[in-house]
């Protein structure tokens, strides 16, 4: 006879292919849905950037959303990796990632800042609304309740 599965407890690791295994990661299902997400900021941006600078503009956009795309999906690895290790793990994750995410940024962009296919007014433009337009719309889409962590499942208000 098969035991019910043991409730959640916050800092347990699941094993994979565990029926909970949503609930061990929810910080991976919210940041996978940004990136799935992000065609919907991709096409205009890119579509812009083309338009105003040309191919340059189009470049630096394209970095851009790939900057956005990787510090996020880094955000919920580093969070994720905290939560497993507990309270204290997931603070300095959390403050020593972001800072950490900030200098990647720098790292990308400085290098690059006096080529001829850089543009840093597209560049910046797309970062920044990449970055606070995936945030707003996905407040619509995560769940505030401990029963469904993570996204809210579909059919949900």
């Amino acid at each position: 006879m098969n035991a019910p599965p043991a409730p959640a407890r916050l800092g347990v690791a699941r094993p994979a292919g565990s029926e909970s295994e949503t609930l061990a990661a929810p910080e991976r299902d919210v940041a996978l849905d940004m990136v799935r997400r992000s065609v919907y900021f991709a096409v205009p941006l890119l579509a812009a950037g083309a338009v105003g600078w040309g191919w340059p503009g189009a470049l630096s956009v394209g970095m851009a959303l790939g900057l956005v795309l990787v510090n996020f999906m880094l955000g919920a690895a580093v969070i994720g990796w905290g939560a497993r290790s507990g309270p204290a793990a997931m603070m300095l994750g959390a403050l020593g990632g972001y800072v950490a995410r900030l200098g990647i940024v720098a790292a990308a962009v400085l290098p690059v800042r006096h080529h001829d296919w850089f543009e840093l007014l597209p560049f910046a433009v797309a970062l920044l609304v990449t970055h606070l337009g995936l945030l707003i719309v996905e407040t619509r889409r995560v769940s505030l309740s401990l029963a469904f962590p993570g996204l809210k499942p579909e059919g949900r208000p």
